[in-house]
């Protein structure tokens, strides 16, 4: 019927009259401006009378007018890193200020900011600021005085993160990035063939990287950094840095930090970010002008300290609040570099010649800052500093120019840091050094000098009676890497990329060399957490051929060949340290024998020809007869009585029931007959 209503007034249309597009009379507009206009609504100005661009600052020191200029220096030095302060105002009573200031930004966005980085600032000792936005006043004092119950916040269960320790056959895990970068696997290193965990495809855009403690895998994107781990990989945290190219994480886990060029602006330092890992909150930012030597931070062993040098300074931070250690960096004029002691919160700095001043090295002890030790050094080329692994020593490598020598020479400068007054003890060496490392838990340190093709390998230890022994020494060595096991006593020299793969398996304990063998073109070396293998590989990033990874024992047995389509990357998942101390570890290796045949029937079981399918089958059916059988004595004991009431409570249970009841009886059969003729014999 409407249609046709419809049709009607089509016919009835004059095609030369102008059609009428007005409202009728009666036509109510129930349309709002929010919903035709929403976009542009949002963008017009708001009313306001600028108290949302003011922050409160409680906890200033309270003082006279004769220091309320210096202090006015001092906030507005901190406060201004945030944004353009446009006013500040000092309430004074008795002649003092208050104990708290307000400071007024030109936008609310500069006050969240300073709100956010400034609150639990330590100034000193005594003065911890609060900081807070003005507004946030009339939100508690609106407050009601009815408790409202808080909203139960899901539960995230991201898995147990230290779940793969728990393995029962102790299997370290790896990260493999490959087909140059569009797959990243996680595998379950294994003697047969590695046990793929998880596979995905672009999982990350660059490479990827291990928290210390292995609790974390985390991703590069465009956008920013994704932290995974559980059992499954989920994503635990984000992290919005545009461009992020490099990353680097505090010895707990606790803080990130990231780098990209893309985001620096004066006002707003973006360069590098430090973020809370639980939290995914920023915590402050920092220019930087390069990342050529990156880390740019780099941490005490603790993450309570980092420490960043630039020219003539030497800038020490603390955490939580990411400021300044006691609000001041060090002047040290013409420093060079420094580096902190992986066991104990000192750091190690060195400082060049400076016209008659000789060059030196320091040793600096934190938070006191107190200088424990100083070696002047003469005629200094260069410096670099190596500490071993738990702080017990730190070697101080000197190339020097002695006058009337041709030629540069260096000394190692050995500080024993367990001793009183740090003893330093020195090795020369007149031919050029090519690599330098110590044993992790140990005190040898092994050195590779010499030119090609005359490159030596030798191997000192550091005695207790203040001597350093030289050890052994192997001529004639294809090698221009050192690489210590984490557990230290083995080690492999490796002579990566030109020289074509030349390893050498060594153990120092008595200086034999257990293997010699060649992974031809290998440009890296990683030896997993325990020290029991280690893997060769030959990176897509270095070469475009011949792309793998081999697995080896740690004497040089070579396990598996590993052929990934353009394979570029295989990182090993760190292990957190032990739980045990040192005298239970003394015991578990004392009774190491008690659980060696368990061990070694283990291993053949691993090296036996029969499938793991084969093995699951019979180990089922072993379990099916243990079952069947308990089940099968369970019902026989259940039917005892049964039997006696049978057998009129004759029990024949057991063969040697009811002795007393026997009757002995002879019984003679006959069994055969022979006849003998006498006469037939003669």
């Amino acid at each position: 019927m409407r249609d046709t209503e419809n049709m009607a007034a089509e016919a009835e249309f004059d095609e030369d009259e102008e059609p009428s597009f007005s409202d009728p009379e009666d036509f109510v507009d129930d349309v709002s401006e929010d919903e035709l206009l929403g976009d542009l609504l949002k963008e017009r100005p708001q009313e306001a009378d600028g108290i949302d661009s003011v922050v409160v600052v409680d906890n200033v020191p309270q003082v006279g007018p004769e220091r309320l200029e210096k202090l006015k220096n001092v906030i507005h030095k901190i406060f201004s890193k945030f944004g353009k302060i446009t006013n500040e105002f000092y309430p004074v009573g008795e002649g003092n200020t208050k104990g708290y200031i307000f400071l007024e930004y030109s936008c609310p966005a500069h006050a969240l900011e300073a709100v956010k980085n400034a609150d639990g600032y330590k100034l000193d000792k005594q003065h911890t600021f609060r900081v807070n936005i003005f507004t946030d006043f009339d939100k508690y004092m609106n407050i009601s005085d009815e408790w409202e119950t808080p909203e139960k916040q899901p539960f995230k269960d991201f898995g147990n993160l230290r779940h793969w320790l728990e393995d029962a056959d102790c299997r370290d895990q790896y990260s493999v990035i490959f087909e140059s970068g569009e797959r990243t696997g996680i595998f379950a290193s294994d003697i047969k063939e590695p046990i793929v965990v998880e596979e995905r495809a672009r999982w990350t855009e660059t490479y990827v990287r291990w928290s210390p403690k292995g609790t974390y895998l985390a991703t590069f994107h465009q956008r920013g950094i994704a932290l995974w781990g559980g059992e499954k990989f989920k994503q635990i945290q984000r992290f919005s840095h545009q461009g992020v190219q490099l990353i680097d994480f505090s010895p707990c886990e606790k803080y990130l930090v990231t780098f990209s060029p893309l985001m620096d602006t004066k006002d707003d330092p973006q360069a590098i970010i430090i973020w809370d890992v639980l939290t995914g909150q920023k915590k402050r930012g920092f220019h930087c002008e390069s990342s050529a030597h990156w880390p740019i931070f780099k941490w005490s062993h603790d993450g309570k300290f980092f420490a960043r040098m630039t020219q003539d300074t030497l800038s020490i931070y603390e955490t939580p609040s990411m400021g300044l250690l006691d609000k001041k960096s060090l002047k040290i004029t013409g420093i060079k570099d420094f580096s902190w002691s992986p066991g104990d919160n000192i750091i190690a700095f060195w400082v060049p010649e400076d016209k008659d001043i000789p060059a030196r090295v320091t040793l600096m002890q934190l938070p006191s800052r107190q200088e424990i030790r100083v070696r002047n050094l003469f005629n200094v080329v260069d410096c670099k500093l190596h500490w071993q692994k738990n702080g017990d020593y730190l070697c101080v490598k000197v190339d020097r120019t002695p006058k009337g020598t041709p030629g540069v020479v260096t000394n190692f400068e050995i500080f024993r840091m367990r001793e009183k007054q740090v003893p330093v003890d020195v090795v020369e060496m007149k031919e050029g050094i090519i690599a330098f490392a110590w044993e992790p838990n140990g005190s040898k340190f092994a050195v590779l000098h010499g030119e090609s093709p005359r490159i030596n390998s030798s191997f000192y230890h550091v005695k207790s009676n203040g001597k350093i022994e030289l050890i052994k020494t192997f001529d004639k060595q294809q090698a221009n890497s050192i690489f210590w096991s984490p557990q230290g006593q083995f080690l492999v020299l490796a002579g990566l990329r030109s020289m074509n793969g030349a390893l050498a398996f060594v153990d120092t304990s008595d200086c034999t060399m257990m293997n010699i063998a060649e992974h031809y073109m290998a440009s890296d070396v990683e030896w997993d957490p325990t020290g029991r293998y280690v893997v060769t590989s030959v990176s897509w990033w270095s070469h475009k051929v011949d792309n793998a990874f081999w697995l080896w024992t740690f004497q040089g047995r070579l396990l598996q060949k590993n052929n990934k389509d353009r394979f570029c990357q295989l990182l090993w998942r760190p292990r957190p340290p032990t739980l045990l101390n040192v005298e239970e570890i003394k015991l578990i290796k004392k009774d190491l024998k008690k659980y060696s045949k368990i061990f070694e029937q283990k291993d053949r079981l691993s090296q036996s020809k029969a499938s793991k399918e084969l093995v699951d089958r019979r180990r089922t059916m072993i379990e099916e007869y243990h079952a069947y059988r308990e089940n099968a004595q369970k019902i026989y004991q259940e039917q005892r009585l049964l039997r006696l009431d049978l057998r009129e409570g004759v029990d024949t249970d057991e063969l040697d029931s009811n002795v007393e009841d026997w009757e002995e009886e002879t019984i003679e059969f006959f069994v055969t007959e022979e006849i003998i003729r006498l006469g037939e014999q003669a």
